[in-house]
């Protein structure tokens, strides 16, 4: 791993823009662009989920100019991110959505506000409801601005931003879960590994979180001896009737599993706990199961994801703005 971070943090140094620069004569050479990161996540009504992130933008920051906008589509703490970047000389940003998948309106949503989608998201105005003009603080979901079109206006920024992918299916995340069920692991070959993610509101995303946990499930077996690995979105945001449905595909999943003579280890695909854990617990009331007591977060290899997934972006992608 040490590798993947000191290659990434050689190629963010000799970054150099797409346009022009070759027509430059050597003693208009000036000092190498600097890339500037926009971490993007969800603020979190516990102190330690945000506490996390900070930290990961802290290790980041130690090489890479780094900020943090939480919120939700949240303008007003983008706005703030961006500026704070450009304040330090940035010359270019990549914006990282801290988020588990990038199929959902509130990814489009940000991307709008970045001004990389040109097509408004219909949830963009939810969201612009909830922006409280915290300016980098958590959002405060009770605070609903009257008007939301400031809210609903991309973002202005004196130089390129471009935009990476969420956690998707990424070879970190599927190592970060294989830890998680170690530690809660007393014999594998008898033992049934459940990851349970949020997931989105409607199917069709829905499809594309699980096709994404199916990627993951399949590097977990390969680096693991476990009796079987499945997965599954809770959808707590979605209907009543899918929510109740997920609850029944959970219990019979953990039912069925017990049954067979093996023991239920839920590993939740969360970044950090901070109380979805617990309806988790809820809707398993009665069964026989172990839980993971950690999230994604707090782990050093988020941060070398943030790195490597903003390389990725820089090196494959010309400015999008």
């Amino acid at each position: 791993m040490k590798k993947i971070i000191f290659a990434t943090l050689s190629c963010l140094i000799g970054l150099s823009t797409m346009h022009a620069q070759t027509a430059a004569p050597p003693s208009a050479t000036h000092a190498q662009p600097r890339i500037g990161i926009l971490l993007l996540a969800h603020g979190g009504s516990v102190q330690t989920w945000d506490e996390d992130v900070r930290h990961v933008a802290d290790q980041v920051d130690l090489s890479v100019p780094t900020e943090v906008a939480f919120g939700m589509a949240t303008r007003s703490s983008m706005q703030a991110a961006v500026n704070r970047l450009v304040a330090r000389k940035v010359t270019a940003i990549v914006a990282v959505p801290l988020f588990i998948n990038s199929h959902s309106s509130l990814i489009d949503s940000i991307s709008y506000l970045l001004g990389l989608r040109s097509q408004q998201p219909e949830d963009l105005k939810m969201f612009a409801m909830m922006d409280n003009g915290a300016g980098g603080m958590a959002m405060d979901h009770s605070a609903m601005k009257h008007d939301p079109s400031e809210a609903m206006k991309p973002v202005t920024s004196a130089v390129p931003i471009r935009m990476a992918s969420a956690l998707d299916h990424h070879r970190i995340v599927a190592d970060i879960l294989n830890d998680r069920a170690a530690s809660i692991s007393h014999d594998p070959t008898h033992e049934v590994v459940v990851l349970v993610a949020h997931g989105p509101v409607e199917d069709e995303e829905n499809n594309l979180w699980l096709h994404d946990m199916s990627i993951l499930a399949d590097e977990m077996r390969s680096q693991s001896h476990y009796a079987g690995i499945e997965f599954m979105t809770l959808r707590d945001d979605a209907d009543k009737s899918v929510r109740d449905a997920a609850t029944q595909q959970l219990r019979g999943k953990v039912e069925k599993i017990t049954q067979s003579g093996n023991t239920a280890l839920i590993v939740p695909l969360l970044l950090s706990y901070g109380g979805i854990e617990g309806g988790l617990r809820d809707r398993l009331n009665d069964l026989t199961y172990r839980m993971s007591s950690q999230g994604l977060l707090p782990d050093k290899r988020i941060a070398n994801w943030v790195l490597a997934t903003t390389q990725t972006e820089s090196s494959s992608n010309p400015a999008q703005k």
